[in-house]
């Protein structure tokens, strides 16, 4: 019978989202003279401009790419992006997990675009070298819901047709992002840095302007997705000037995070710390027979949104050891999501501690040995 673990991690949060806080996080800490004040005050604009700052800094995005702050998070985003540029050219929805099968929905019944649809199980991707680069590409570059990303960017080239719109909300702060073979990436501050939802970061590349400057779309657009005024973009969007109004304590929140992040090392501290996290993950599957990964290929295997699989252990037991470990305050919210195969989800992203992964490690066996006696 295995032991039970005398020591419990410090912080037991591993949930894929929102994710854990960062380390020695309070909210006494965060700045909050912008509370109570408009958004669009010289006060509140200045926060919202260096939140912007900030991320292009840790981030390393270069200067020819806009960063914009967006409403409804990281899905708010990615609709933005559709619905105002896609219809100018053929378009392939990639999709190897539910988030991106919702983009692919979207697509294909909302807009009715008549996509091409590439897909592949969960636990793997499809063939990269044969998609047609001519059209626009939708996809997640990190499958939050499989543990499956794509292996960097050489699969897309340089002298592409279409634009790249890239779902990236697990994959930024922890994965390198080729920046020239981005045209559009969104992701939401409260999975990758520990922020507060409801905010989306929208990142355009010159190609994504020409577009919004060049095309309209044939079906109406809300007011929370124009992009555009007059032909031209609305440049506010990517000095602080929001849409509709933020959070200003949200706004706060990601910007400690961003400092922090800033302060610990940046970019390369980040995927290091998330690299780290994994690779404690792996080393304790490959001695575990119980367990693996649901990311067929090494290479392939996301380092923020880790998915396992437990082969001869039942749905039920799944869920009974996940409610164990929370009930003993071990691990809170590691079940796999609700469209994904029966198993764990881990959050190894770069706010959460080694030493903490290693001392769940200990906690998954017992709670294995005690659903499975």
């Amino acid at each position: 019978m295995t032991d039970k673990p005398a020591a419990l991690p410090a912080r037991p949060h591993f949930s894929s989202g929102p994710c854990a806080k960062r380390p020695g996080w309070t909210p006494d800490q965060l700045a909050i003279e912008s509370l109570g004040r408009s958004h669009r005050s010289k006060l509140g604009k200045a926060r919202l401009q260096h939140a912007i700052e900030l991320t292009r800094e840790v981030l390393e995005v270069p200067s020819t790419h806009r960063i914009g702050i967006v409403p409804a998070s990281d899905t708010g985003a990615y609709e933005m992006a559709m619905w105002t540029m896609l219809g100018a050219r053929p378009v392939t929805m990639m999709a190897w997990e539910s988030f991106g099968e919702g983009w692919v929905t979207d697509a294909a019944k909302q807009l009715k675009l008549d996509p091409t649809i590439v897909t592949a199980p969960y636990g793997e991707l499809p063939d990269l070298t044969r998609i047609d680069q001519s059209h626009d590409l939708c996809f997640t570059w990190n499958g939050t819901t499989s543990g499956v990303r794509v292996p960097g960017g050489n699969w897309i080239r340089d002298n592409r047709e279409g634009l790249t719109l890239i779902d990236a909300t697990s994959a930024v702060f922890a994965q390198e992002i080729p920046w020239e073979k981005t045209d559009v990436l969104t992701y939401s501050w409260q999975k990758v840095l520990g922020g507060e939802g409801g905010h989306g970061v929208l990142i355009l590349g010159p190609r994504a302007v020409e577009r919004l400057e060049s095309y309209t779309p044939a079906w109406p657009l809300p007011k929370i997705f124009r992009l555009t005024s007059k032909g031209k973009l609305i440049e506010g969007i990517f000095s602080g000037e929001t849409i509709n109004t933020p959070s200003m304590l949200a706004v706060e929140d990601y910007i400690d995070a961003l400092t922090w992040a800033q302060h610990s090392g940046g970019l390369q501290e980040l995927m290091s710390r998330a690299d780290g996290n994994a690779q404690a993950i792996a080393r304790w599957v490959e001695r575990t027979p119980w367990v693996e990964h649901l990311a067929k290929e090494p290479a392939t295997r996301s380092n923020t949104s880790v998915c396992l699989t437990l082969p001869g252990t039942s749905a039920d037991q799944v869920k009974a050891m996940v409610s164990l470990l929370e009930k003993e305050k071990a691990a809170y919210d590691i079940g796999a999501y609700r469209d994904a195969p029966p198993g764990l989800r881990i959050w190894c992203g770069a706010t959460v501690d080694t030493s903490d992964i290693e001392t769940l490690t200990h906690w998954l066996d017992w709670a294995h040995a005690q659903v499975t006696a």
